[in-house]
């Protein structure tokens, strides 16, 4: 016949002061998860404020893209709005003096207001910084001249610019367009004494060889 083991005060004692340790434990574990669930909150939520504020910035980025692109479109199309403007008082003065020599048949004043519309387009390029080219008496330069005829003579070194023919201008050191001129070029004589004193030195040189 078995018998129970009767709890001594003591053990009486210790079982509740382990069920009351258990029951603190799990108070404890479930006081430990609340501050994570809202730390997790509140990472969600700085989260989002920063995606937020990156695509507010991309779009602020963009909207400032566009205008950038807008304004510069629009300053292309509208480049040449202050030179037109120049002009037309030139054309305008044009104008008059073709109406008055053909009202008074006086070709004079007509020469007169055209050379005057000429110096007031000049003024107007140097404003907007283009400058002629210079061009009679210098040496040929395949960058600001465009050859259209040689003229023999024995007056100039060769490819020395006699005539200006179309003047060329350039925007500060870009060439608009080159002057049209016409170069110096040997006399037929003196070419073929240049050539034959080229060919009897080569020649002289040959047998000085042998």
């Amino acid at each position: 016949m078995t018998t129970e083991t009767e709890e001594t005060p003591e053990d009486i004692a210790n079982d509740a002061q382990n069920e009351a340790d258990a029951v603190e434990e799990s108070g404890q574990d479930e006081m430990s998860e609340k501050p994570l669930d809202q730390q997790l909150q509140e990472a969600v939520e700085e989260c989002n404020a920063a995606n937020e504020k990156a695509l507010r910035a991309q779009a602020e980025l963009e909207n400032y893209r566009r205008r950038v692109q807008k304004e510069t479109e629009q300053n292309a199309k509208y480049a040449g709005i202050f030179l037109i403007r120049d002009i037309l008082p030139g054309l305008d003065n044009l104008a008059r003096a073709v109406q008055a020599a053909e009202s008074t048949g006086n070709t004079a004043d007509l020469i007169q207001g055209v050379q005057m519309v000429s110096k007031q387009f000049e003024d107007i390029l140097s404003r907007h910084s283009a400058t002629p080219i210079k061009s009679e008496g210098e040496a040929f330069d395949p960058n600001k001249h465009e050859a259209i005829q040689q003229i023999p003579t024995d007056e100039h070194p060769p490819m020395t610019v006699l005539q200006e023919v179309e003047r060329g201008y350039v925007l500060h050191d870009r060439v608009i367009r080159p002057s049209k001129v016409l170069v110096s070029a040997p006399l037929p004589q003196a070419a073929a004494e240049a050539d034959g004193s080229a060919g009897n030195a080569e020649s002289q040189e040959t047998e000085n060889d042998e």
